[in-house]
């Protein structure tokens, strides 16, 4: 999950479907309000602990930890060396993850049907969605955060992919640089709107999660399959840029020559747009074709090698 954090498009939701803890994670966050309090009341800091599923999520949490480090060192050098390769695994990842969480449904009727397609159109829109322009309003920074924590907890959407969307992206990032550099007390307000929405939006969501998988658990499981597979769009291997976000100016920019684009600084601009196109038609470097589908098969079958690993 710490891992999938660090690649944009990439949900650490997904992650926790496919190895099967996504249920325990949900309960595990829905717990911090009155269960937390009824237990710290009954037992005491032992009975606060049990009804956070602590011992659960301090091993995930530094399971996390550890997967972003990997992710920052590893799998940055990979996104920035091999990316078609990187996203190849990653695409048969979470095509197979959709088959996965699908046959966890046993009996499939119309209102799954229903609810698939959903899920699929309503993921697939948002990877096509046109970024919009960022705001320092409050209450857009709160409504940002707020939104970007309910999609980590969904499989198939990535929380900075949605700040990227809303044009957040610009705004949050160089706001935690500038506070970590010159502790701006501007910045501070920023990151305390953002994080305030992160922890209404997580404690929130959880619980509505957890009410959709009590209810209407083969509905949910549906829906967030179609999540995934509405999602494929975002993480296919080969695609070309066509607009940039200028860091500097903050203007965006169409891009109409692809031959000139590996001469651009890649600290200078921030990628707002791709279209997917075949290996053929590839114009951003090397399609390195072959080691991308074998990548997309490795991703594929490392899927339902993990759920072996469950059983």
């Amino acid at each position: 999950m710490g891992i999938a954090e660090v690649i944009p498009g990439v949900s650490g939701g997904t992650i926790a479907f496919i190895t099967g803890i996504y249920e325990q994670l949900i309960e595990s966050i829905k717990a911090f309000g009155p269960e937390a309090y009824k237990g710290f009341k009954t037992d005491g800091i032992k009975g606060f602990w049990k009804s956070i599923n602590g011992d659960f999520l301090v091993v995930l949490l530094l399971g996390m930890l550890v997967g972003v480090i990997v992710g920052i060192f590893g799998v940055t050098y990979l996104l920035e060396n091999y990316p078609e390769p990187l996203w190849g695994f990653f695409f048969g990842l979470i095509a197979a993850s959709a088959i996965y969480i699908g046959r966890q449904i046993e009996n499939w009727n119309v209102k799954l049907v229903i609810a698939l397609v959903i899920g699929i159109v309503f993921a697939y829109g948002i990877t096509v969605l046109s970024p919009a322009e960022g705001s320092t309003s409050p209450f857009y920074i709160f409504i940002s955060g707020v939104l970007a924590i309910s999609a980590l907890l969904l499989p198939g959407i990535s929380g900075s992919f949605i700040l990227l969307l809303m044009g957040m992206y610009t705004v949050i990032i160089p706001s935690i640089k500038n506070f970590l550099k010159s502790f701006d007390p501007a910045s501070l307000v920023i990151i305390a709107i953002f994080g305030s929405g992160c922890i209404v939006g997580l404690l929130g969501f959880s619980r509505v999660l957890s009410w959709l998988f009590s209810k209407y658990k083969d509905i949910s499981f549906a829906l967030l399959t179609g999540f995934i597979i509405g999602a494929l769009n975002k993480v296919w291997p080969w695609r070309n840029v066509s607009m940039i976000l200028d860091k500097e100016s903050g203007e965006r920019m169409q891009v109409l020559d692809l031959s000139n684009f590996s001469n651009l600084d890649p600290e200078s601009f921030k990628i707002l747009k791709e279209v997917n196109c075949l290996p053929g038609d590839y114009m951003m470097g090397d399609s390195l074709t072959i080691l991308t589908i074998f990548c997309i098969f490795a991703g594929f079958i490392s899927v339902f090698l993990l759920g072996r690993l469950e059983k």
